[in-house]
């Protein structure tokens, strides 16, 4: 287990994680819930330890995961989640309030889910090849529910095109990484490969990025996680016009259902993507896409 985890662990945990984890690899998350035992799960299986997790334990991890000064990431978790050096992401659940209907703070967290980041170098290797025509870039939507790993098949485009492959000239790429996802920033520095010709806008809104990014970087591709709604439609139609790339995501489980959501319809109508990626997950846990043109039709 990555060490950066192992220290936000409640003490008294640590020495029976450590026992439980020593001959497993490929930890994808791990789930702690007030009153349960703590669960780690792993791409095709899961499993708990013995002792429950109790809120002393809890208040423990916040301590060691804020370092000592919770009010110093009130922001951060308000939002529900927060990026943690190493680039792992922790979410938060507890009890909500409000302020003029908006969230103002969270108390009493009793629930938290630490997704490992695992990089997975290569993983879009196969897919590149699909994403261009006569030599340019085709705007792209990679389609999953979530879980999948449509982020990180979206890294992994990055840092390649970024660095160029295949005899590939790279590309500047501009990354829009509004919940810390892609990069997974930390002091404002990316904690994963996302290539050397990568410059990443973290924590803002993703339209106001996207615009930002085009009037002060000049990218060649922008990237982005989780489109959908009619303002990011807008923004994707804005960066099209402007003859600036798109490699984006968005949840979904059937490229005929994604594109009846509003504002993908709008998106799927104008064909500003003229690639759908849909990833799905097998039985035995391994992934596998499937490939769309602009209408819908199935290439590969």
């Amino acid at each position: 287990m990555k060490q950066e985890i192992l220290h936000i662990m409640p003490m008294r945990l640590r020495g029976e994680l450590t026992k439980s984890l020593k001959y497993e690899t490929g930890i994808e998350e791990i789930r702690v819930r007030i009153g349960r035992p703590l669960e780690i799960r792993f791409r095709a299986k899961s499993f708990f330890l013995e002792e429950p997790v109790t809120a002393a334990d809890i208040e423990e991890m916040l301590t060691f995961i804020s370092r000592y000064s919770i009010y110093a990431y009130e922001d951060e978790i308000r939002q529900g989640y927060l990026t943690i050096e190493g680039g792992s992401r922790i979410g938060f659940a507890g009890q909500v309030r409000l302020l003029h209907g908006q969230v103002d703070r969270m108390t009493n967290i009793r629930f938290l889910n630490i997704r490992i980041a695992n990089e997975q170098k290569g993983c879009a290797k196969q897919l590149l090849p699909w994403l261009f025509a006569d030599g340019e870039f085709l705007n792209t939507l990679l389609v999953s529910k979530p879980g999948i790993g449509k982020t990180t098949l979206l890294r992994d485009c990055i840092r390649l095109l970024s660095d160029g492959y295949a005899g590939r000239e790279g590309r500047k790429i501009c990354v829009i990484d509004e919940r810390s996802e892609i990069a997974a920033c930390h002091l404002g520095i990316p904690q994963n490969d996302v290539g050397i010709r990568t410059d990443v806008l973290d924590g803002g809104p993703k339209t106001e990025g996207m615009r930002m990014a085009l009037r002060s970087m000049s990218p060649e591709i922008i990237a982005v996680d989780e489109l959908g709604g009619i303002e990011d439609a807008k923004a994707v139609r804005e960066m099209a016009l402007s003859g600036c790339k798109i490699l984006g995501t968005i949840h979904g489980d059937a490229i005929d259902r994604v594109t009846k959501t509003e504002g993908v319809a709008q998106m799927y109508r104008q064909k500003l993507f003229q690639r759908y990626i849909l990833l799905k997950r097998e039985t035995d846990g391994k992934r596998a896409y499937f490939v769309f043109d602009e209408v819908g039709k199935r290439l590969c």
